[in-house]
């Protein structure tokens, strides 16, 4: 059985950083493409970050310069570094891991940014 278990939000103050990470187990990790996503209140849910099991590396527009995205296949875990973070970042950030054969989802975090 597929986990996805996501761990580092929070409530932080404008300009400031956080570090959300997921753990993955029962699947073959090295092999999958990562992400996280998040979910506005009130929109849909967009993609923030990309990055896939041979290293290619996608960012939304309005994370890029911000943010970093990092795996560790030993320890099948996917971050997201987040800098600068700004008022319109908050939303719940969901961990994705994505296989040929189907994707799964984490429960998801909440990230708050506000003063």
């Amino acid at each position: 059985q597929v986990q996805l278990v996501e761990s580092g939000g929070g409530l932080v103050q404008p300009g400031g950083s956080l570090r959300l990470s997921c753990a993955a187990s029962g699947i073959t990790f090295r092999i999958a493409t990562v992400g996280w996503y998040r979910q506005a209140p009130g929109k849909q849910r967009e993609v923030v970050a990309i990055l896939s099991s041979d290293g290619m590396i996608d960012y939304a527009d309005s994370v890029k310069g911000r943010s970093t995205i990092s795996r560790d296949n030993a320890k099948n875990t996917v971050s997201l570094q987040m800098n600068s973070l700004r008022a319109e970042d908050t939303g719940v950030y969901y961990c994705n891991v994505a296989t040929r054969l189907r994707e799964y989802w984490g429960q998801g975090t909440q990230v708050t940014v506000s003063s």
